[in-house]
């Protein structure tokens, strides 16, 4: 469908019997009608009208029907509103769920993304129907309770014309549209939009929710501007909150999984860039099965592991990484590796015997890259951590490239040899007329918004110069602090590089001193507190970021102090409120009369049922190891959750003008919400004349690439220790203590399941102090490949 044919705003009216959603497009030249029954007290019976309506058309068929009801009450308006999020029923009646507010926040080439900033839930049965109705007493309390809390106005956003769903570089290589989308990892709606979809086979009247973090921005370097885009999107799968999700499920999904995509093209007043980078990174939780017992009186309960011994969880989940993002797999993992009771060092070592075994079974050219760095432990030693983690991002860099198209435009109807980006929807209309007040009887008041240059409405054509293959997956044990760190690192080394490929800057670097790299710690930042609100209750620990900015050491103790009170508290007493609002509004949990209700179960992690029908907790007991394992499908899921009454469409054509009028159509509803205005983010602008002083990161080698490509099939786990690149040079010995304490260590000295310990795992020593496996004596090996390129450059020794 092309952008000017989508339907961006809407209308619901009321009558006793029906509801009439009007939907029409940015021009206002395309208008459609959607009756929903009213009379149905349990079913969901929704009917499409196929006719495309004239504005006059379509005002003169509401007063049609107004004048076809007077006898009982007429035609009422309820709501204006910008899309149907979905529909959903519990005990009692079906529930629509609407965006009554929205709230711009960017605009990729010429597509406008919103942000939600108001939603609606309308009980669809009539008062009438709803009078004969037997409730169940946890409809409203409880479920109805656990929906809204579910706050869609916290970083929710969409776009009519954008597949805000997917990357830049799969919007433009893999051409998907309509239900498809929906059902992707990152929709957070397909659930409650999925019986109308499936319905009506077209998504014209519902938009699809990305749940994570968006933030736009203008800056300038050398005289010339830009627009940094950063989008997180958290999957749908195995979503919940810190303790109650936790490592990997049986299908292969991780918890806290979110893609980070950083989007840049050259801001050019009235007109379409010429080209457009991004780049992607990964986060997840350590991707075996694993979990934490909430505990109100244990600030840091202990991590329990469990047996997997084929790694199967673990395999499917990479399988689900190489098919989304390609090779090479670059993991950094960024947990401890002493403790004085064993936790996270415990998943250090089991996550690197899994990595060999799984290489063991690929060849060279797919074997996983692991690369590991105790940040906790560097980040006390090392005046500037970010260093070591910029150099890691380089490499990563090397072995995945960036996406980089190129863009030209041209009229709608000619044809074009390159992909095609899609007509951009331009911005809202700057009329203050909405609807006709002698229809509706709403009010007239209208956010003015600044409409797109012309250029913009042009059809865009895209050609790929250059494709990102593969990611770098980044994990610490709550994917949260150490992880947004890193990727800040990585988001500035890959900024240098997109700049480079824009030609505004000569050397594909930005130095870490520099104002550009500050700004862009602080969108990082900001990203890493929402998400960290997302999943763990509280912002993110940032103290490398405090530190990096001179903040004062002891505010900045201070900060730490309190977000850890507040990620405690929520973890211990508000996270369970919020996973059961997670699952029913996913569609994880569905009540069914005569069956427990969601509260009364001890923890979505014990309740699971599996697409086969049988619980999983069955085979768990049979295994004699206490495990805290969830799919979040408390349910056996069903392909069709509701039931639809397969009514015919109906097809009214009617031409009349709009001037006729009726006083009696301009009266409210009394559910009729309160509307405002639309709010206009706006985004900043500042100036960096040069990049001077110190780059973050040497030159790289044109056969970088050739080298870390050869790899010695004796050495397949592709392990790394990063410690020999920390800046500590007094840290030798606190290195082998670190390791051997854990390498020495017996599963009776630290009270943990058995845990056999390969060669791969006793690779984790320091290249300057092991070697005594034997496994890095071969020259084409992947350590010694990365230490060979460290090597050759002069400007990593500090």
């Amino acid at each position: 469908m092309a952008c000017d044919e989508i339907l961006q705003k809407f209308k619901l009216y009321e009558t006793r019997s029906n509801f009439y959603l009007v939907g029409y497009n940015k021009a206002r030249t395309i208008w459609r009608v959607l009756k929903i029954d009213r009379l149905e007290a349990s079913d969901l019976s929704i009917y499409e009208d196929k006719t495309i309506y004239s504005e006059a058309e379509c005002y003169e068929l509401l007063k049609r029907v107004h004048d076809g009801n007077r006898s009982t009450g007429g035609l009422k308006f309820v709501t204006k509103c910008y899309g149907i999020v979905g529909f959903v029923r519990f005990l009692g009646p079906y529930y629509m769920l609407l965006i009554t507010k929205r709230r711009r926040v960017g605009n990729i080439c010429g597509h406008i993304v919103y942000e939600v900033s108001k939603s609606d839930i309308i009980t669809l049965p009539s008062p009438i129907v709803r009078s004969n109705m037997a409730y169940s007493k946890d409809e409203n309390s409880r479920y109805k309770r656990l929906l809204c809390t579910v706050d869609l106005t916290k970083d929710f956003f969409f776009s009519y014309s954008y597949n805000i769903m997917r990357s830049l570089q799969k919007n433009l290589c893999e051409e998907k549209s309509g239900q498809v989308l929906y059902e992707t990892m990152f929709v957070w709606n397909e659930f409650l939009s999925r019986s109308i979809r499936h319905h009506l086979k077209n998504t014209i009247w519902t938009v699809a929710l990305i749940h994570g973090f968006f933030k736009q921005s203008n800056f300038s370097v050398l005289g010339k501007n830009f627009r940094l885009t950063l989008i997180a999107r958290r999957s749908r799968h195995f979503a919940g909150t810190r303790y109650l999700k936790r490592g990997v499920n049986e299908k292969g999904r991780v918890a806290n999984d979110v893609e980070t995509e950083q989007i840049v093209f050259e801001d050019i007043p009235d007109e379409i860039p010429a080209q457009i980078t991004s780049v992607v990174q990964n986060r997840g939780s350590i991707p075996l099965m694993w979990s934490q017992e909430t505990s109100k009186l244990n600030i840091r309960p202990d991590i329990i592991l469990h047996k997997d011994e084929e790694y199967k969880a673990t395999r499917l989940h990479f399988d689900n990484l190489i098919m989304r993002y390609g090779h090479p797999i670059i993991i950094l993992n960024l947990i401890k590796t002493k403790e004085k009771k064993p936790r996270e060092s415990l998943l250090r070592a089991e996550f690197a015997k899994s990595i060999h075994m799984i290489n063991k079974d690929l060849p060279e050219e797919e074997r996983l890259r692991f690369l590991h760095w105790d940040l906790s432990k560097h980040a006390r030693r090392d005046k500037n951590p970010l260093l070591t983690l910029g150099r890691v991002a380089a490499y990563a860099l090397e072995l995945t490239g960036i996406f980089h198209c190129g863009i030209t435009s041209e009229a709608p109807t000619s044809d074009s040899s390159g992909q095609t980006f899609g007509e951009s929807s331009g911005d809202e209309e700057t009329s203050t007329d909405d609807m006709a007040p002698t229809v509706s009887g709403s009010t007239n008041a209208e956010n003015i918004e600044e409409s797109e240059p012309a250029s913009f409405r042009r059809k865009l054509v895209m050609k790929p110069i250059a494709c990102q293959k593969g990611v770098l997956r980044t994990n610490c044990i709550d994917c949260l602090d150490r992880t947004n760190v890193a990727q800040y690192a990585y988001g500035l080394v890959a900024l240098g590089r997109q700049l480079h490929a824009l030609g505004l800057i000569d050397d594909p670097k930005v130095d870490l001193d520099a104002p550009l790299a500050n700004d862009l710690m602080n969108i990082y930042e900001r990203m890493g507190d929402i998400l960290a609100f997302q999943y763990g209750g509280s912002a993110a620990h940032n103290k490398i970021f405090c530190e990096r900015r001179g903040q004062w050491k002891a505010a900045t103790q201070s900060q730490e102090i309190i977000r850890t009170i507040q990620r405690y508290y929520s973890n211990a007493y508000l996270d369970s409120e919020k996973q059961d609002a997670i699952n029913v509004f996913l569609g994880h949990f569905q009540p069914q009369q005569d069956k427990p209700a969601l509260w009364e179960l001890d923890s979505d992690q014990h309740y699971n049922l599996g697409r086969r029908g049988h619980s999983f907790t069955e085979d768990l007991a049979r295994s004699f190891i206490k495990r805290s394992f969830s799919d979040g499908n408390i349910l056996v899921e069903n392909s069709d959750p509701v039931s639809i009454n397969n009514g015919g469409t109906e097809n009214v054509s009617l031409g009349l003008p709009p001037s006729l009028q009726s006083e009696e159509i301009t009266e409210l509803s009394d559910s009729a919400p309160e509307i405002s205005a639309t709010d206009t983010g706006l985004s900043y602008s500042r100036f960096y004349p040069t990049l001077p002083g110190r780059q973050l990161f040497p030159d790289r080698r044109h056969t970088l690439l050739n080298e870390f490509s050869t790899l010695d099939e004796s050495h397949s786990s592709n392990f790394l220790d990063l410690d020999w690149l920390s800046s500590s040079g007094n840290s030798c010995e606190d290195d082998i203590y670190d390791r051997s304490s854990i390498i020495n260590s017996t599963p009776g000295n630290n009270s943990m399941e058995n845990v056999i310990l390969t060669d791969a795992e006793k690779v984790e020593t320091s290249l300057d102090h092991l070697d005594n496996s034997g496994i890095l004596n071969h020259a084409g090996t992947f350590t010694d490949k990365f230490h060979q390129w460290v090597a050759t450059e002069g400007t990593f020794c500090f």
